[in-house]
């Protein structure tokens, strides 16, 4: 069975769910429950900062509120290796709930991210 650990070299990221390890990119995840896709395993998801054209189709509102309807249509936008609507229905809601996390995240300016960092420092 062949593992696909997104587009980026697994040489270059640290497990971001191993006990002690730094986390070399914030916006990779390691799924808790890996994907699998007909000979493909999908253990971790990139998210990149969307475009505002990418958010078409769904309101800001639904996004801050991490609604499962307007993730599922951005996610496979955004991520990689790209998912569909279908591995995001699929997902262990655990799984959703941190790369909803990561999504969020893309929605501060960098001043708000910034004095949030400060205050989890």
């Amino acid at each position: 069975m062949q593992t696909v650990d997104q587009a980026l070299n697994t040489n270059d990221l640290t497990d971001t769910n191993a006990p002690g390890s730094v986390n070399t990119d914030p916006n990779t995840y390691t799924l808790d429950e890996p994907i699998v896709r007909g000979n493909q395993t999908i253990t971790q998801v990139m998210l990149r900062r969307p475009k505002s054209g990418e958010l078409r189709g769904v309101t800001l509102s639904d996004l801050v509120n991490l609604d499962v309807t307007a993730l599922s249509r951005v996610l496979p936008r955004i991520s990689s290796p790209t998912l569909t609507e279908q591995d995001v229905a699929n997902l262990d809601p655990a799984d959703l709930v941190q790369l909803g996390g990561i999504f969020s995240g893309f929605l501060m300016t960098k001043a708000i991210a910034s004095k949030v960092a400060s205050l989890t420092a």
